[in-house]
């Protein structure tokens, strides 16, 4: 078997142990220059940890397969960015059909225009320099239709109530205008309303906040002088539409949640002066069958066809349970190796006998099943941290403070493949189990960081080994990343208002667009006759249209499948679902708790699972156009 990736590209740090074991023993430079300085810890754990990583390696007899990551020539990188963020319709032999883009476009800030604007120039730079046989659109071209296409927004006050604070402030650069954009989708921090440190704002944009702090910081840089004992407990402020997580949006909606990300991410680091590339890995031998050094994408392929709707691995769930079987209150858990020859035995048996059913799982030692999942994550050929976005990950902490660390770390969980993204948040959730625990088993989240980093964020393919003091802030560096990522993970997995916003308001604008389109005015038209020929036939009276103030939700897989109920302000989403399920027998309504959820369909949105803290007279405002259905969520 082969002892692949562990990690992908973060082998910027590989270690050896000898200069590792100086380095904890007595750092040759001055560690309080480093972000979020660990001088209160030791970093004996991380380095215990690379020199057990080492052993397995050895032990194990394995070449490491190279990562072949190809340089880009000029212009590929932003040509690459752009197909990313779903604009790749703005070059090449697609320049001429940018409509799409264009009502997109209109839905950016003025700082999400500003990057996009900086990579279409580059592009064009670089095509005009090739010579091409395309169309090559001038950028201001494309800026100003996007200028052109912004209308007001008409489905409601989301974005009315932000431009209302940001017109009391006058801009004092004229980017927006130059661009031929509306600077009413850059709003700026009221300054009346107070924030709290610990307050995270997702209305606004991250990366106009970090402008416009900016902006009114200049005789005072943007450091990092907090201290790391001191994480803030960052807490979410209650929206009444509802939070919104990653997987209560449908696909549709989701897809451009993430070019909404991406767009957004790379304008917080342009603003805050931190290089963002991505990476792709252009020759790799990977295996197609297997449990370790097995594509995400392969393993879940055959697992579904064992256990269909099977998000995470298998073989992950199954070693996860192995080691809770045991305890979490075992000291030294994660931290205590297992023998590396019966590690090596438990793989050779596993990958023949897992899918057999026949494997015996009461062989394996819980310090056991705990190497063998840290050796899954590092055998991934891709990094579970996606080797595209790994390098974003290391930078957030040379980011200015610990809010913009959490807000790209938002960004980058959003960004991750979806397969990356349920297997993260299956570890995450597991981790902070075993620290739950941290009175008993001694592994508070500062260690559990310090050992989980290297087996994330190494990348042995990739490897480069920098000196002492490289050696030092990357180790305290991806260690802090993994503490973000323990400690704030049910933050990081929602997406912020702001762009839920945006998703809005280019459905809103998709849909005025397909009005204008005669043809589709017709077949409305046509299917409008025949809904309403086919309703006065068979419409009962209780589905009569619901007056004002009144919505009607549908429950087609309840008792009662359809209520009409009267908005108030107090009224909830989970009030909704109590009065369906009062419904509802003892067992059934036990059964059904917890398994079904409301969800807001059509208007401006795809579709949207609901909050229970959904205020719905509030909602309803934003959406008026929805419908209101009541069932479970898709495996």
């Amino acid at each position: 078997m082969m002892e692949k990736s562990d990690s992908r590209r973060s082998g910027q740090y590989t270690v050896n142990h000898e200069s590792s074991k100086k380095v904890a023993e007595k750092p040759p430079f001055d560690r309080s220059s480093s972000q979020d300085s660990l001088d209160d810890l030791s970093l004996e754990d991380y380095w215990t940890e690379l020199e057990n990583i080492k052993k397995s390696r050895e032990n194990r007899h394995e070449e490491q397969e190279e990562v072949v990551v190809k340089e880009p020539d000029e212009g590929e990188l932003e040509e690459e960015w752009l197909k990313e963020a779903g604009l790749s319709n703005l070059f090449g032999d697609c320049a001429g059909d940018s409509q799409e883009s264009m009502v997109f476009l209109s839905t950016l800030t003025r700082t999400q225009a500003a990057a996009v604007q900086k990579r279409v120039e580059t592009v064009s730079q670089t095509m005009r320099k090739k010579n091409k046989q395309h169309q090559i659109p001038d950028v201001r071209d494309i800026f100003a239709q996007r200028g052109e296409s912004t209308e007001k927004v008409p489905y409601g006050s989301e974005l009315e109530s932000v431009r209302t604070n940001e017109n009391k402030y006058k801009e004092k650069h004229d980017l927006a205008s130059n661009l031929g954009i509306s600077e009413k989708n850059s709003p700026c921090l009221p300054e009346d309303v107070p924030v709290s440190e610990t307050d995270i704002n997702l209305e606004i944009s991250f990366a106009e906040q970090a402008a416009n702090l900016k902006e009114t910081s200049k005789e005072k840089p943007l450091e990092n002088k907090e201290e790391y004992n001191s994480l803030p407990s960052f807490r979410l402020p209650k929206d009444k539409t509802g939070n919104t997580r990653i997987g209560d949006l449908a696909p549709q909606d989701m897809k451009k949640v993430c070019y909404l990300a991406l767009i957004e991410l790379t304008a917080l680091y342009d603003i805050l002066g931190i290089e963002l590339k991505q990476q792709k890995a252009v020759k790799m031998k990977t295996k197609d069958s297997g449990l370790f050094g097995v594509p995400l994408s392969v393993l879940l392929e055959q697992d579904q066809k064992r256990v269909p709707g099977t998000r995470i691995p298998l073989i992950f769930q199954k070693l996860i349970s192995r080691i809770e079987e045991g305890g979490l209150e075992t000291e030294g858990l994660l931290r205590i190796p297992g023998a590396a020859i019966r590690i090596k035995n438990l793989c050779q048996e596993l990958e023949a006998k897992f899918y057999e059913g026949t494997f015996n799982w009461e062989s394996v030692k819980q310090h056991d099943a705990a190497s063998l999942l840290k050796l899954f994550i590092r055998e991934l050929p891709q990094p579970l941290l996606s080797l595209e976005y790994l390098k974003a990950f290391q930078a957030v902490q040379n980011l200015p403070s610990k809010k913009h660390q959490l807000q790209a770390l938002n960004l980058l969980v959003i960004l991750l493949p979806e397969t990356n993204r349920d297997t993260l948040k299956a570890l995450l959730e597991f981790l902070q189990r075993v620290i739950d625990n941290r009175e008993k088993n001694k592994m508070t989240v500062r260690n559990v960081a310090m050992i989980m980093a290297p087996n994330l964020f190494m990348c042995p393919g990739l490897s480069i080994k920098p000196n002492e003091q490289g050696e030092f802030v990357m180790a305290t560096g991806t260690a802090n990343v993994m503490h973000f990522l323990i400690k704030y993970q049910k933050l990081l997995w929602t997406i912020p208002k702001f762009i839920v916003t945006q998703v809005r308001k280019h459905n809103s604008e998709n849909h005025k667009k397909d009005k204008k389109d005669k043809a589709v005015k017709k077949l409305l038209k046509k299917m409008a006759y025949d809904r309403e020929k086919y309703e006065k036939q068979d419409k009962n009276p209780s589905d009569a249209d619901v007056p004002q103030g009144v919505i009607r939700v549908q429950a087609p897989h309840l008792s009662k499948v359809s209520m009409a109920i009267q908005l108030t302000e107090e009224l909830k989403a989970s009030d909704v679902l109590a009065r369906f399920l009062s419904q509802e027998s003892g067992v059934v309504q036990t059964l059904k708790k917890g398994e079904v959820f409301l969800y807001e369909i059509g208007g401006n949105i795809g579709e949207r699972c609901l909050d229970d803290d959904t205020y719905m007279k509030d909602l309803h405002q934003l959406n008026p156009n929805a419908e209101w259905v009541i069932k479970s969520k898709p495996a």
